[in-house]
């Protein structure tokens, strides 16, 4: 069940990321942490990894690696969002689409749900993965 949750959880993020790649494109250069000419590849790529790893974890297909690789984003995400927290940025992270149930705009709701998202993430790389493979 936790696999399932946190595979739809990282599809239905990587949507509106897929569809419009330069929104998240905006927010991504809004971090003020890559270079120019990363920001739009970054805006491409990343909600494919999302989504790739959601779907691999609802099938449960290299439920291991997938988890791993959500924990390694999830922990890049949360650096990310402290690093400007530090410089007292306030914005959208850019998870999820804007005026969503999971959207929000506050940085420090934003590094809760993440970190408990990666208790998640350790929680089913750790036993559901374990259990899959059984």
């Amino acid at each position: 069940m936790a696999r399932w949750i946190l595979g739809l959880i990282f599809i239905y993020a990587s949507f509106h990321k897929i569809i419009a790649p330069d929104e998240f494109a905006k927010l991504v250069y809004g971090y003020g942490l890559f270079p120019n000419e990363l920001i739009n590849l970054i805006a491409i790529i990343l909600p494919f990894i999302e989504l790739l790893t959601g779907l691999l974890l609802i099938s449960g297909k290299l439920i291991r690696s997938a988890t791993l690789m959500i924990i390694v984003l999830l922990i890049l995400f949360i650096v990310l969002i402290s690093i400007n927290l530090v410089r007292g940025y306030e914005f959208d992270c850019g998870c999820f689409a804007a005026n969503e149930f999971f959207s929000s705009k506050t940085p420090w709701k934003t590094l809760t749900r993440d970190v408990m998202l990666l208790l998640l993430g350790g929680y089913v790389y750790q036993f559901e993965a374990k259990k899959a493979n059984t």
